[in-house]
């Protein structure tokens, strides 16, 4: 986590197996495919996954492991979304900000 703070660590590659259902680890795999930096909406996860953008929403907040797993990079079509760890929102914000990905907060 250090590393990650201080920008020295993009990509955790933990070996990592998420306990929970297929649907469960499929959102989680696809959060991990986000590069750091980068952001997609609940919708994109969504088409790739062929689930409902509500249901992706449902998986990102069941992640287990914030930050690792970066389910701060989702985004809700019209705005943040949600973000379970930490101080919720604002340290999704802080998050993004970290990996300069806030100008869509501008």
């Amino acid at each position: 986590m250090r590393a990650y703070a201080d920008g020295q660590l993009q990509r955790f590659d933990l070996p990592l197996k998420v306990s929970g259902s297929d649907f469960q680890n499929n959102v989680c795999h696809a959060m991990r495919s986000i590069p750091f930096g980068e952001t997609r909406t609940y919708g994109d996860l969504a088409a790739e996954l062929v689930y409902s953008a509500q249901a992706v929403g449902q998986g990102c907040g069941g992640n287990p492991i914030p930050v690792i797993i970066p389910c701060h990079r989702v985004l809700g079509a019209n705005g943040l979304g949600g973000f379970s760890g930490g101080s919720g929102i604002e340290t999704k914000v802080a998050l993004l900000r970290h990996e300069g990905a806030a100008g869509l907060l501008i």
